[in-house]
């Protein structure tokens, strides 16, 4: 007779739930299971989570199927609905040792080199466009003594590198850069810290002057812009307006060489093709080089919902310029770092990494006869270089960039 398999654990969605899916793994058990930690930021995010949850009653008919996350909080009848489900967590219990039978001295997962850290849940804004309050509930805060021993944990394990996440991460309660201080002073062992998206407004004094000035976080910033135009923004219910996120990109350029990431709606209800043209020179302006863009979907129960709406074929052909001109601007910025040294951590399966920017860097052997295109070839294994001559993943080291594909950077060791 066979014996039951491993549990698997599905994340989709933010990285807030990429840390949360890390716990769920610790406490899984041996159960033959499989956990959908599902994302329901937006219709299409709701579609791949059923996609999902179908595909591993597919791959895994004895499993116990079980589904959490955003997604079923937001729909709970659907997801209970599908014959594929056998059970629903919701997001307030996914954490808890109790839901999946109590395993709190089960040894931690091996973590990769990068470490995802929730510090902070649920927001208190009411984004006219926004359904994760729904699915997140208020904003809470962990204490910041629990998040540097947690950070201090992670650090033991073997992570490089520490990515603090959260909904809503820069209302953290006492303040973000207060955390990001103790964090560092309370870990001295701890190499890189990164955060997730920060709210331009929410970037006070102190948080500005750790992202400008503290070596060990990380030059890269990934904005929750969303538009770029002022009415637009007040009917997001936003609170900020396209001058002030300008200025926070020029001041924090001017002070550190920080690549700049974003999120961008296309399409919000009422957006006109002038508003949507101060979107879009957004790219330009604050010099995204990362951007994550979003055609708009109306989720039942917003205010954004019932506003006029942007025919669907227009909001998709504005979420096409947008992400054409946001790959320009990225390709001319990879482009721009050839022949720099880059420090990256070595991530599976040991031939890349992410350079102190968040630029993908993928590993060549220099011996290669044309390395600078070694790395997008079909027969990639050819090239691939031993983890004698990178180093271990979760190894620090330099590169240097000998070449640039259209998403990611080409190197050789230092």
């Amino acid at each position: 007779m066979l014996s039951p398999r491993s549990p698997d654990v599905i994340t989709l969605g933010c990285r807030l739930n990429l840390a949360e899916s890390e716990t769920i793994r610790t406490l899984v058990g041996a159960n033959d299971m499989v956990v959908i930690n599902g994302c329901g930021v937006t219709n299409e995010a709701m579609r791949q989570t059923r996609v999902a949850v179908r595909r591993a009653r597919r791959d895994r008919p004895e499993a116990q199927i079980v589904v959490t996350g955003c997604a079923s909080e937001m729909d709970r009848a659907g997801f209970a609905a599908m014959p594929e489900v056998d059970r629903i967590v919701p997001n307030a219990a996914k954490l808890l040792p109790a839901t999946w039978g109590g395993f709190p001295n089960r040894p931690p997962a091996r973590r990769h080199a990068r470490a995802f850290l929730g510090v902070q849940n649920g927001c208190d804004h009411s984004c006219t466009f926004c359904a994760i309050p729904m699915g997140r509930g208020p904003s809470r805060s962990e204490p910041i003594g629990q998040v540097v021993g947690a950070v201090a944990g992670l650090v033991e394990q073997g992570a490089q590198e520490v990515v603090l996440t959260g909904v809503d991460l820069t209302s953290y309660d006492g303040g973000l850069g207060a955390l990001v201080e103790a964090v560092l002073g309370g870990v001295p062992t701890l190499p890189r810290l990164r955060l997730s998206s920060l709210d331009t407004i929410e970037i006070d004094e102190r948080l500005f002057e750790l992202i400008t000035q503290e070596p060990r976080v990380m030059p890269h910033v990934h904005l929750s812009l969303q538009a770029g135009d002022d009415l637009i923004l007040k009917r997001m219910k936003r609170r900020h307006l396209r001058a002030a996120a300008v200025a926070m990109v020029a001041r924090l350029k001017a002070r550190r060489d920080i690549a700049v990431g974003a999120d961008l709606i296309a399409g919000f209800p009422t957006e006109d093709e002038a508003a949507f043209a101060n979107t879009l020179a957004l790219i330009d302006d604050c010099d995204i080089v990362q951007a994550h863009v979003f055609p708009f979907s109306p989720r039942a129960g917003t205010p954004a919902a019932r506003m006029p709406q942007v025919a669907p074929a227009v909001v998709k052909q504005r979420a096409a310029r947008l992400r054409a001109a946001a790959d320009q601007r990225r390709s001319a910025w990879l482009q721009s770092l050839i022949g720099t040294s880059q420090r990256i951590v070595i991530e599976k399966p040991g031939d890349r990494g992410h350079a102190e920017n968040f630029a993908e860097v993928r590993l060549v052997d220099p011996l290669s006869p044309e390395p600078d295109r070694a790395a997008t070839s079909l027969n990639g294994d050819a090239t691939l270089l031993s983890t004698s001559a990178t180093g271990a993943i979760g190894t620090v080291r330099s590169v240097t960039i000998t070449g640039a594909a259209h998403d990611h950077l080409i190197g050789i060791p230092a």
